[in-house]
């Protein structure tokens, strides 16, 4: 046929054919069905069927006049010229031979899939979906459509849709010519995830650009609402290099809120096409606590966003990560890919580009949402309640809206930051916003009652998963930094990292692993329960009870399981961002007073005068007291390191104050299904300095704690301000303390390793350590790069070759 091409008859060469959505769905219908990816099956309306559309309805020099001096930065008159640009297509006919060919296809459809089958209607741009413009959701997707003049006139308001304010915008931002853009067009199966889930993933980080994960959204129903940013979806991750060890678990996971869920609609209430199949309904309460999708469903998507990454990197001869949508068909059960596009922000990065942006001051948070890119910007707010206001708009403001759909972007451009009330992090608008550089925090509730217009804020995406809004302008930095061009020190420079939500965007960073992993972060802001209150509910009052009920709901109200999948899950999150290389993971070291503030905690804690030297650490791990919170513990390890494949993960114990102790420890690692995992002790305490041969009898290694050492050493409480003046790593017999732990390790071929910031605050200190030839030292994430080049300057000086 003249204007329609089937998928089996196109594939990614045929851009200018057919559109990139289009040729994109051909390329994986050949090429990756096989493979065990579904792609429902249908057919491309043609470039050459856009042109003859204009051509039968005399309508090049009509547009090609309302261009001439056209100025896309002025609103008004960019709105003007959208609206005649879509009347002159709305309102012309459509040829019969092309009417004729698109009939035919239809009745092939109704063939393969039966006369009952819906459409999906979708636009496809001959410039979409390149490396460098994603096109994302510039123009009109319609949905469950049924019958032959539906179906024409959902055809011709796609053609309509190549000049939305928002794509006509797009197209001049990118350096696009209007009239040198066609539109194909999509007509395929539904998928009819109405009746089940679907949503949007990524094979990369969206914040970070971290390429080892798969990043996966999911909601109930039609996938607009993850697309165009109405809800907050449910998201996931996947190791890419673990899972393709053989490795099949979900590596992260967080629950949204998914307060609506789009369905179709059986009256036609409206005007506009868009909606008058479909419509949003609340989603009921039991599904809104559980995710939507399960983790076989996760890694069956994983598995299909690494075979399509993989595809697409080898066609194109370039890595090529890919941002794509899925749904769940609610009548057969499975799964499809319905789109495929190159991812078009973080694949332009030069990996040894390092940018960091940090807040020099701080004040009152105003309010928190989704961070979407790294950065920070400020200036004052306007609240636009829609496109209707923009004039109020001006350079440098701080849009704030209900939701910032792809229509707006034009005012985007102008923005030093963005919030919205909805949303999550792979909606058009944070995808948008990522391509204008835009620091933007999305799913900010109530950010239109909390922000007062023309009030002066600070957004900062740079702090995490969590997007921040500050009161006032405050001070930052930038610090860029070409990594290739950092020196290596021998010495081994690693970091400590307690919070998986800052782990992808640190893993650009040159460091040589992860010297310390802090998993009290994760129990006291994700799990927030007491070990023991989970082992024991029967000591917890009513209301205990219901929350632990609550966090563990979405586990099937399995607590242990929400427990063990929580913290694994966290830990493996931030051994996956410097894996393969070495993840020191510290078992848990709150003190008495720490613990008693978990849920539940206060069941099961003493009250001490001075926990700092109480019941913590290794102390804990074999008591009575708390044996079944180790063993909980255990388990999560265990499964982060069996079951997930971080195998280079170390366990550390902190605290050990004997060998006797040391000992048991050991024993119950063993006992806990963790007799071949390579375990260091924190050397924190004198009585590991004065034993360092028989406690490496037990161990594998030692890190050096600076913190509890000085203070053990000298006396010195680190909290009390009086005496503080006392306190210092550069004593000399703290050195010595620090000389005798590397000096043993050495002498038993055993790790030895410092964390804490002391060697970047004291470059003294740092010149001592490299001089006794510790072999790693680990400090917070903004030190790493000034230490990294001051170890090596150490290092080429002449007293210390050799070492």
């Amino acid at each position: 046929m003249k204007y329609i091409k089937w998928f089996k008859e196109i594939g990614i060469k045929d851009v200018n054919a057919v559109g990139g959505k289009n040729a994109s769905l051909g390329e994986m219908y050949n090429n990756l069905t096989p493979l065990g990816v579904n792609v429902p099956n249908g057919f491309a309306v043609t470039a050459t069927a856009y042109k003859h559309y204009l051509d039968y309805n005399n309508l090049w020099d009509k547009l090609s006049y309302l261009f001439k001096d056209f100025n896309p930065d002025d609103i008004e008159e960019l709105k003007a010229v959208g609206k005649a640009a879509r009347s002159m297509i709305i309102d012309g006919e459509i040829p019969n031979d092309l009417k004729d060919e698109i009939f035919k296809g239809y009745k092939e459809l109704k063939k393969e899939y039966g006369k009952d089958v819906s459409l999906a209607v979708r636009s496809s741009a001959t410039a979409e979906d390149s490396p460098t413009a994603s096109f994302a959701g510039q123009n009109e997707t319609y949905l469950n459509i049924k019958g032959e003049e539906n179906l024409l006139l959902a055809y011709k308001m796609c053609l309509a849709s190549n000049f939305t304010d928002r794509s006509i915008s797009y197209k001049y931002t990118h350096n696009f010519d209007p009239l040198k853009v066609y539109l194909s067009v999509v007509i395929m199966k539904m998928v009819r995830s109405d009746l089940a889930s679907s949503g949007v993933m990524f094979s990369i980080d969206t914040e970070s650009g971290f390429r080892d994960v798969v990043f996966i959204n999911a909601a109930y129903g039609l996938g607009e609402n993850v697309v165009q940013g109405t809800i907050n979806p449910d998201a996931f991750y996947v190791h890419k290099p673990t899972y393709k060890k053989g490795y099949k678990a979900v590596l992260k996971r967080k629950k949204g809120d998914k307060e609506l869920m789009m369905v179709f609609s059986e009256t036609l209430e409206r005007a506009n096409l868009a909606e008058q199949f479909t419509k949003n309904i609340k989603t009921p309460i039991e599904k809104k606590m559980k995710f939507a999708i399960t983790d076989e469903e996760v890694l069956t998507l994983a598995n299909w966003a690494i075979l399509i990454e993989d595809h697409y990197t080898n066609v194109r001869g370039t890595y090529t990560p890919m941002d794509m949508e899925w749904a769940k068909d609610g009548v057969d059960g499975k799964l499809y890919m319905v789109q495929a596009r190159p991812e078009t922000v973080h694949s332009q990065e030069k990996l040894t580009d390092f940018e960091i942006y940090r807040l020099l001051e701080k004040s009152k948070v105003l309010l928190t949402g989704s961070a979407v890119g790294e950065k920070i910007g400020a200036g004052r707010v306007k609240i636009l309640k829609s496109m209707a206001e923009a004039d109020k708009f001006n350079d440098g403001d701080v849009l704030v809206a209900h939701t910032t759909s792809p229509d707006w972007e034009p005012v985007m451009k102008k923005a030093s930051a963005i919030i919205t009330q909805t949303g999550g992090r792979t909606c058009h608008a944070a995808i948008v916003s990522r391509e204008l550089g835009k620091p933007a925090v999305v799913g900010a509730k109530d950010a239109m009652k909390i922000l007062k217009e023309e009030e002066e804020v600070t957004v900062s995406c740079a702090e995490g998963e969590i997007g921040k809004v500050y009161e006032g302008i405050l001070k930052y930095k930038v610090e860029k930094v070409d990594i290739s061009k950092l020196p290596r020190p021998k010495t081994k420079i690693m970091m400590n990292l307690g919070n998986p939500e800052l782990a992808f965007s640190l893993a650009k960073l040159p460091v040589d692993g992860i010297g310390l992993a802090r998993m009290e972060f994760i129990i006291n802001n994700y799990i927030k329960a007491h070990p023991m209150a989970i082992k024991h509910p029967e000591m917890l009052s009513e209301s205990e009870k219901a929350l632990i009920d609550k966090l563990s709901f979405p586990y099937d109200g399995d607590a242990e399981d929400f427990f063990v999948k929580t913290l694994s899950e966290g830990v493996a999150t931030i051994a996956s961002s410097v894996y393969p290389k070495k993840c020191i993971v510290r078992m848990s070291d709150f003190k008495s007073n720490e613990y008693a503030n978990l849920l539940g905690g206060r069941h099961f804690e003493p009250i001490e005068d001075n926990p700092m030297i109480g019941f913590r650490g290794a102390a804990r791990y074999t008591h009575p007291a708390y044996k079944e919170g180790f063993e909980l513990e255990c388990k999560a390890m265990k499964r982060a390191i069996k079951d997930m494949g971080f195998e280079n993960i170390v366990l550390m114990i902190p605290f050990c104050r004997r060998i006797d102790e040391a000992k048991r420890v050991k024993n119950a690692l063993i006992q806990n299904g963790l007799s071949d995992v390579e375990v260091y002790m924190m050397c924190e305490i004198p009585s590991n300095v004065i034993l360092i041969d028989e406690f490496l009898e037990i161990y594998d290694g030692i890190s050096i704690g600076t913190n509890d050492l000085t203070q053990l050493t000298l006396g010195v409480d680190r909290d009390s301000e009086i005496v503080a003046f006392d306190y210092s790593e550069m004593d000399e017999a703290v050195k010595r303390m620090v000389k005798m732990a590397v000096e043993g390790a050495k002498r038993n071929n055993k790790y030895s390793g410092l964390c804490g910031q002391a060697p970047s605050d004291y470059p003294e200190f740092a010149e001592f350590l490299v001089k006794i030839g510790i072999e790693s030292m680990s400090l917070n994430p903004d030190s790493v790069l000034k230490i990294i080049k001051d170890i090596a300057e150490m290092e080429n000086n002449s007293n210390l070759k050799g070492k």
